[in-house]
C-alpha cells in the first residue's frame, strides 16, 4: 500500500508535486523514512526502486550494522546506513529547519548511535530494562533515568554510556515547531516538563517540551 504524496510527513524532504503516491514505510511513519526514499531521493545512490531492492538482496546495505531486509523499512533519527561496496557510512539527521537529512560520517562513528530513554522497567531479578525512543529495548546496569540518552554500541547491541538530561548538556529538538534546532540546555523545569535551550548568541533561548528533545552530548 502506498502513501499519497500530499500526506507525507512534513519532515520528509520530498516534493509535494510529482507522482501521486510514494512508498509507505512498513513502520514508524511519524518518526522514520523508508529506506527506498532515503537511498533514491535523498542520497542519490540509486536511480529507481529496482536498484535499491537489488542492493538489499545482495546485502550491500546495512542499517545499524545489520543487513537491510526491506526497501520500505523505516530509517530513524541517528540511524547509521552503510553502503558496503563503497565502504561509506551515513547518519540520518535533521536540518535546522526540521527536515530529515543524511550526513556522511567517519568509520569510527558508524559503530554507535544516540537514542533517548522513553521509559524504563524493573524486571524479575531487579534487572533494568531501558525502552528507547527508537523502539529498541536493552537490559543495562548503567545508571540512567527517563529522558536521559544513551550511546548504543551497534555491533555488540549494548548500552555503552548514559548522557544525562542536565544543564550545560547539548541537545537536539526532534519534534514540534522548533524541530531541527540544537543548542545547550540552560534550565530544566521537570514539573512543567520544559527546558530552556540556548540555540546561539544571535538566536536567543527557546522553550521546548522535554518530550520533544533529546540530549546528544
Amino acid at each position: 500500500m502506498h502513501l499519497k504524496r500530499q500526506e507525507v510527513p512534513k519532515n520528509w524532504p520530498v516534493y509535494r508535486k510529482g507522482t501521486r503516491f510514494v512508498v509507505r514505510p512498513s513502520s514508524d511513519i511519524a518518526r522514520g523514512i523508508p529506506l527506498l526514499i532515503l537511498m533514491r531521493d535523498m542520497m542519490g545512490i540509486a536511480q529507481n526502486r529496482k536498484e535499491v531492492k537489488r542492493a538489499i538482496h545482495m546485502r550491500n546495505v546495512l542499517v545499524n550494522s545489520r543487513p537491510a531486509m526491506d526497501d520500505k523499512g523505516s530509517v530513524l533519527l541517528f540511524d547509521v546506513i552503510t553502503i558496503v561496496p563503497e565502504k561509506k557510512s551515513y547518519r540520518l539527521t535533521l536540518t535546522e529547519g526540521g527536515k530529515m537529512d543524511v550526513q556522511e560520517i567517519k568509520d569510527s562513528e558508524a559503530g554507535s548511535k544516540v537514542s533517548k530513554i522513553r521509559d524504563k522497567k524493573i524486571l524479575k531479578g531487579k534487572k533494568i530494562q531501558l525502552n528507547l525512543e527508537d523502539g529498541n529495548n536493552f537490559l543495562s546496569e548503567i545508571k540512567c533515568d527517563t529522558n536521559d540518552s544513551v550511546v548504543v554500541n551497534l555491533k555488540d547491541r549494548k548500552v555503552e554510556k548514559c548522557i544525562p538530561l542536565a544543564e550545560k548538556a547539548k541537545a537536539l529538538v526532534f519534534a514540534g515547531k522548533h524541530a531541527g534546532k540544537s543548542g545547550v540546555i540552560k534550565k530544566i523545569d521537570l514539573d512543567k516538563g520544559m527546558i530552556e535551550l540556548d540555540i546561539g548568541s544571535d538566536k536567543g533561548i527557546i522553550s521546548v517540551l522535554i518530550k520533544q528533545m533529546m540530549v546528544t552530548e
